[in-house]
């Protein structure tokens, strides 16, 4: 992970003198547009993890179906599950993007490809996650839970990663709220009512990229919300790329995450890109979430 993140971070920052920003003129399964960078970064990523040995298949955002490790290159113990590039919308404007990876043991016959059954795996059974944000540095953040979760800056003197942030802990209450707020017509009584909330007690900071959000509520505190509406009553984000691997760093560093009623490692998978609403950050702030949303639904939330 941590070859794959450098090699993409060398790409994000010579973008616009490499000819690979814009639109690659295909989408992907979800019928979202696919940005070149999103193309590459999920190439670097295969042909990188597919060749160490260790994983038995990959599964990406980009990619219809999860795609095996052949027999060739040795099928592992591990499943690696990841969204290559979030954020994409943001690369043609210099914001901050990033990678989100999730990993689990196999539950299929080793010595063997994995399928798509490995992938299926409830988040709690996760054995590591994490992120690498592309700023104004290269952060790489993950963890091993119980080990807590950490990060480290690759110095791009030495071309290594470094610790930065050991055991990261996330304040119980935090500072900044991130959401949509033109969704906000779309929204149930119950989420407009925690936003007239946070309105009047934190500062708004969205970015609209999902790594870039998390990471500095996850740093300084906060809760970064992606309700269900009226347009996308599943949710919009994806439960196995980005909400399961970012809860379970999120847990690891005392936070939260939920889908407005249950935990977000608690969802057993049906499907592979199966979309789900997010709540996530600050313990004491996703918990006020579900309260207000379980009053305004007239259902006894704890």
């Amino acid at each position: 992970m941590a070859l794959a993140a450098k090699v993409i971070s060398s790409y994000v920052r010579r973008a616009g003198l490499a000819a690979v920003l814009g639109r690659s003129g295909a989408t992907n399964i979800q019928g979202e547009e696919q940005q070149k960078l999103d193309v590459l970064a999920n190439d670097v990523m295969k042909s990188v993890i597919q060749k160490t040995g260790r994983v038995c298949v990959t599964a990406s955002e980009e990619d219809d179906e999860p795609v095996p490790v052949s027999m060739e290159n040795h099928p592992g113990k591990y499943v690696l599950m990841f969204d290559p590039l979030d954020g994409s919308s943001n690369i043609d404007v210099n914001a901050s993007i990033g990678t989100i990876f999730s990993i689990h043991t196999r539950v299929s016959p080793e010595g063997k490809p994995g399928a798509l059954r490995d992938c299926l795996q409830v988040g709690r059974k996760q054995v590591a996650a994490g992120y690498v944000i592309y700023g104004s540095s290269t952060i790489l953040v993950y963890s091993a839970s119980p080990g807590g979760a950490h990060g480290f800056t690759l110095d791009p003197r030495i071309g290594e990663f470094l610790l930065s942030h050991p055991n990261i802990v996330t304040p119980a209450k935090g500072t900044y709220y991130s959401v949509n707020e033109s969704n906000y017509d779309r929204w149930t009584d119950g989420y407009r009512e925690v936003v007239r909330v946070f309105k009047s007690r934190k500062n708004a900071r969205y970015i609209g990229s999902l790594v870039a959000d998390f990471h500095r509520n996850l740093i300084a505190g906060g809760i970064f919300m992606y309700p269900a509406d009226k347009k996308s009553p599943r949710g919009k984000l994806r439960l196995l790329y980005e909400a399961s691997p970012l809860a379970f760093i999120a847990e690891a560093a005392g936070g939260a995450a939920s889908d407005g009623e249950r935990a977000i490692l608690d969802i057993e998978p049906a499907e592979l890109h199966q979309r789900t609403p997010l709540v996530i950050g600050s313990k004491e702030d996703v918990h006020f979430v579900q309260k207000t949303i379980g009053k305004q639904a007239g259902v006894g939330v704890s």
